[in-house]
Formats: structure tokens, sequence, C-alpha cells
């Protein structure tokens, strides 16, 4: 997540203060990635070393007010305009934690995965849930519009997120069944253990709109 650019984008829209920034942004996310004062100022305070915004006055209750500069729009636009990469992944926990528990002594990885199957399929399930407010919100007119469909946007984003998370998980565990079955060994970890787990709940596609 880039907190650079998104202030950017939000200053584009006028001069803003630092706690004004915190609020729209958090409002435009849902809270998702929920920011403090003091991050939002030392970003700013970065910004406006490179060139990207300046100091603008301030409002009529003293707030200092930044503004973005033309080198800040540039930046801006060649952010819209540049794909994200995808080729330096970000660390991913659960990727990590299975690897590590691949052969640790003493833990069932399908333990672990049926764990965080369960975990990753209730958040979907409360993403969904928060989806159909957000359409409603937005159906029923009464709403900031532009901040419900970004927040849409967002809330979309995590439900295919969990829903390609739990697909993995079971795909993880299929494979250390297939694999174990090769070895002759009980799937899971290095101890004897049971061949065969619960059920898991049916991965549905989300709903389109």
């Amino acid at each position: 997540m880039s907190i650079r650019h998104g202030l950017l984008a939000l200053l584009e829209r006028g001069p803003r203060y630092g706690s004004q920034l915190r609020t729209e942004f958090e409002s435009r996310t849902g809270s998702t990635w929920p920011l403090n004062v003091g991050q939002v100022y030392t970003t700013l305070n970065r910004l406006e070393r490179d060139g990207l915004v300046s100091q603008s006055g301030e409002d009529e209750a003293g707030h200092a007010l930044y503004a973005i500069t033309d080198h800040g729009r540039t930046e801006l636009r060649t952010w819209f305009e540049k794909p994200v990469d995808r080729t330096s992944p970000a660390r991913d926990e659960l990727a990590i934690k299975l690897a590590m528990a691949v052969g640790a002594p003493g833990v069932d990885i399908r333990a672990v995965i049926q764990a965080q199957r369960h975990h990753t399929v209730k958040a979907m399930q409360d993403y969904t849930r928060l989806k159909a407010q957000a359409i409603t919100a937005l159906e029923s007119g009464g709403s900031q519009e532009r901040d419900d469909v970004a927040w849409l946007l967002v809330l979309e984003q995590l439900i295919f997120q969990t829903e390609a998370e739990a697909r993995w998980l079971d795909h993880c565990e299929a494979r250390l069944i297939r694999l174990s079955a090769a070895a002759g060994t009980p799937a899971g970890s290095q101890h004897p253990g049971p061949a065969t787990a619960p059920a898991s709940p049916t991965i549905r596609p989300s709903p389109r709109l």
C-alpha cells in the first residue's frame, strides 16, 4: 500500500491538513488500513522534502494546510499509469508459516491449514456482508457515493483475496495427502495422525455486481 501516493491523490482535490487527510483516506478505504496522524505528518514531511507538496497557509482553525505541487501531480499520474509490481511480492506470513511447518517437529501442518481455513472463510463471509451493506448504501442514494464506490472496490478485492486463499489452502491439504500416500506415511506431522480431515466448508464464488 502506498500511503505516499494515496495522500497525493487526496491533495489533488485541494489543500488539506493532516488529520483531515487521515479521515478521508480511511473513509475511502473503509479503514481497512488505518493510519495514525503521526504517520500522515511524517509522510507529508517527506513529500515536502521531495518537492511533491508544499505548505499552503492555514485554515480558519489554524491547521497547517498542504497542497500538491506540479511535480507531485506528475508523480501521481505516473503512479496511476504504472502497473503495480508483482515480480517482487511482499512477504506473506501464511505462506512462510506453512513453508516452515513442513517437517517441523511436533507440528501437524494439516491442523495449521484447517485452523487457517476456518478463519479465512469467516473473514470472507464478513467481507461479503459488508459488501451487501455498501451496495445497499449506494442504491439508497443516502451516502457519499464516491467513498462508497471506493470502499466497495476494496471490499471486493478482499473477498477475492480470501476466496483465493481458501482455495489455495484446500490445494495445499490435497497436495499433502497425495504426497503422503505416495510415501506411505500419514499426512501432516512426522508423528502418526489421522489420515483424513474433517470436511472443509464449500467455497462458492463471491457474488458479482
